[in-house]
């Protein structure tokens, strides 16, 4: 859907996008996904949370592996036989509070971890969200900020030739790194809510990046039958994104009451980095 989803992810990836929203849900949810990027780097996601009278409990990880990559100098560019990974990792803990039907509210402190090429990074980060469902209007928004934390500098210690004759030399010294910060504002309207098999979803998101450049995502979503889901989605203002990215859920039926399991796909094409995939399975208990 573009990533419009600040305000309608009512699933685990509520964990990630807008804790806010996990509030919301009816019942227990656990999820997985998978996402494989350009250059063989891949993005996988797990969360769970389950709801105890107004407050929701959750637990979320999230890991980025590069695969192997060679190393590189400005004496041999084409790589020195050596080769690194580059591999994040980050495990967080969210509540939500569910305060009326029409309004929530939630917070996750995320313990992230960035290794590559034997420096090690880590600190604490934070997202808050809030969730408003405008009565009965079919209209819903919500106001989340990602990845709030502290500065942290890179530990360890890197090896490198210094041209002019100093030979080589050792960095132990780095500056510090901020987390990369976003603001989102999300607003969806349903349509069609009256068609027992019929439903359409409109999304819109404004992305206010602390390292990049402000944009605007758009998307829909389709529900036939409560059983089959298409999405399409645009990134407005985004390098690379010149057409649509396009998306499908299957809602498996006959599981028995209390129990739903929807399996999903996405697709999206860059101009030169390629196209990504996305798989995902969600269970509701």
């Amino acid at each position: 859907m573009g990533e419009t989803v600040a305000a309608n992810a009512f699933d685990a990836s509520a964990l990630f996008w807008n804790p806010a929203l996990a509030a919301q849900a009816p019942r227990a949810q656990i999820g997985f996904s998978h996402a494989a990027y350009y250059a063989d780097v891949a993005v996988s996601y797990a969360a769970a949370y389950r709801r105890f009278g107004s407050f929701t409990l959750g637990l979320s990880l999230q890991a980025l592996n590069s695969g192997e990559m060679d190393v590189t100098t400005e004496f041999r560019p084409y790589g020195t036989g050596e080769q690194f990974r580059w591999i994040d990792m980050g495990i967080g803990l969210s509540v939500a509070q569910r305060l009326t039907d029409l309004f929530s509210y939630g917070v996750t402190a995320r313990y992230v971890r960035e290794s590559v090429a034997g420096l090690v990074t880590q600190t604490a980060v934070f997202d808050l969200g809030v969730f408003y469902r405008i009565g009965d209007t079919g209209a819903q928004m919500a106001v989340a900020m990602r990845n709030f934390g502290f500065d942290a500098s890179p530990a360890g210690e890197q090896e490198r030739i210094v041209i002019g004759g100093e030979g080589r030399v050792v960095e132990d010294e780095f500056e510090s790194i901020t987390p990369p910060t976003t603001f989102l504002f999300g607003i969806t309207y349903e349509m069609l809510r009256d068609d027992p098999r019929n439903r359409l979803l409109l999304s819109g998101q404004l992305n206010n990046p602390n390292d990049n450049s402000e944009n605007f995502n758009v998307g829909a979503e389709y529900t036939w039958s409560d059983l089959l889901v298409l999405r399409a989605g645009y990134r407005i203002g985004i390098e690379e994104y010149s057409i649509p990215s396009l998306g499908a859920g299957f809602l498996v039926p006959g599981l028995g009451d209390g129990l739903g399991l929807r399996l999903d796909y996405a697709f999206t094409n860059l101009e030169r980095l390629g196209t990504v995939h996305r798989v995902g399975v969600n269970v509701e208990i």
